[in-house]
């Protein structure tokens, strides 16, 4: 056998097992997450969490566990992935002081979910807008006025103030804003 051959052989054999096992932790590594975060919907449904916030989970546990997947196959590739880590580790605190009040809201989005202080179709009076609330989503809450305007109010600031709800038999007039 030529000595380029060889060479060419020896080189397939080292790094195509590397690689073949590369794709192999990433297919094996996709098929678990999709399971375990399958599993995470499925036990937080049981346990009566809101939709919302166990989709949330879901996701969280889906693209978590697909990194630690995909930085494995790296691993396994030979790429050095301590220092793939540490500059993953200084974007992720870099997009969180810069999405610090888009946290702020989603907390205080879950909390909002979590504990209900309201509900949808409560009257409420929060954050400087009254009205009947339409929609909870993660970062804010959707109210309908009783002049048919829709208000969007960022969940930190229903949060960061008093919250009136009104009970639902009780008729509210006037203007509200």
């Amino acid at each position: 056998m030529d000595l380029g051959l060889q060479k060419l052989y020896g080189y397939f054999v080292q790094y195509g097992l590397q690689v073949f096992a590369a794709v192999v932790i990433l297919v094996v590594g996709r098929w678990g997450a999709k399971i375990i975060s399958n599993f995470v919907d499925r036990v937080l449904s049981r346990a009566g969490i809101h939709r919302t916030l166990a989709v949330f989970l879901r996701h969280l546990a889906f693209y978590s566990l697909l990194t630690f997947t995909v930085i494995a196959a790296l691993n396994k590739l030979g790429v050095e992935t301590t220092s793939f880590i540490a500059v993953l580790g200084a974007a992720s605190l870099a997009v969180g002081l810069a999405l610090q009040g888009t946290l702020s809201n989603f907390a205080a989005g879950i909390m909002i979910i979590l504990f209900s202080p309201f509900e949808v179709g409560d009257m409420i009076d929060a954050a400087g807008a009254q009205g009947l609330v339409e929609e909870i989503q993660i970062f804010s809450t959707v109210l309908i006025t009783t002049d048919k305007k829709r208000v969007i109010v960022p969940n930190a600031k229903i949060t960061g103030d008093k919250i009136t709800v009104f009970p639902r038999d009780m008729p509210i007039t006037g203007h509200l804003s």
